[in-house]
């Protein structure tokens, strides 16, 4: 019943792992002696998370756009000449868009649903020979998509195609956790909450009455994300798949 959550010597890819949430579960990854890929479109800020985080061990950014095939292709090709075995694979990468209902355009339609759902299912199979090679039986490699509580209750905002997406990514972890688990992957979700980030940066200006509202009275933490995907990855998880963790303080149980 020892080291039932010693991650170390594994090899990892966080997409979006510049900010927020995948930076999160990035440093966690590379603080407990995994080596971690991560990627992100804005090279500058991929830079600095990577330098920031190699103080704590091996970090490597590799920035890609996979936002389109072409994209997830290439990020994919490259990863693949470096490494002929993947434990864990990060589909943290994601979008939204904002706007009313009468006037919600389809270009915000579409670039949510390409970088949330459609780059999560293409990457994930591009990716499959090298996570094969790292999974066995007693320690399964593992694939982590980031979902959303946005994809499980009502939002109140008007981000129609993010819930749609998040809810579309639940489905899809859970369709390939019983398709994969065969082959010595567990596929997982997580469905965070309030975290900072950028894409929360909005809300985040009044955290104090946003926390009031959360069981737990507090928004998501560094710690909170990094834990849950550390477990997700280690050997006590090896019997969980196709689930989705639900990671809010609360809110969900609280929704009614």
């Amino acid at each position: 019943m020892k080291n039932l959550f010693d991650i170390s010597g594994k090899v990892a890819i966080v997409t979006g792992g510049s900010r927020g949430i995948g930076a999160m579960i990035a440093r966690g990854f590379v603080a407990n002696g995994v080596k971690t890929y991560i990627t992100a479109r804005r090279e500058a800020e991929l830079r600095e998370t990577e330098q920031a985080l190699s103080q704590l061990g091996e970090c490597i950014a590799m920035p890609a756009d996979l936002s389109g095939l072409a994209g997830v292709n290439a990020f994919a090709d490259a990863v693949l000449e470096r490494e002929d075995a993947l434990h864990i694979l990060v589909n943290n990468a994601g979008a939204t868009w904002g706007a009313a209902i009468d006037e919600f355009p389809e270009q915000g339609w579409d670039r949510t649903m390409d970088l949330n759902v459609k780059s999560i299912f293409f990457l994930t199979q591009r990716l499959l020979p090298a996570l094969r090679a790292a999974g066995t039986a007693a320690d399964p490699a593992r694939v982590i998509n980031i979902g959303s509580i946005n994809g499980i209750t009502h939002p109140h905002m008007e981000n129609y195609a993010y819930s749609a997406s998040k809810a579309a990514v639940h489905q899809l972890t859970r369709h390939l956790g019983a398709d994969l688990a065969p082959q010595h992957i567990n596929v997982n979700a997580i469905a965070p909450g309030f975290f900072p980030s950028k894409m929360t940066s909005h809300l985040m200006a009044h955290e104090e009455a946003l926390a009031a509202g959360i069981p737990r009275r507090r928004v998501g933490s560094a710690e909170d994300a990094a834990g849950t995907a550390i477990y997700l990855c280690a050997r006590a998880s090896a019997w969980l798949c196709g689930q989705v963790l639900v990671l809010d303080g609360g809110m969900v149980a609280n929704a009614g």
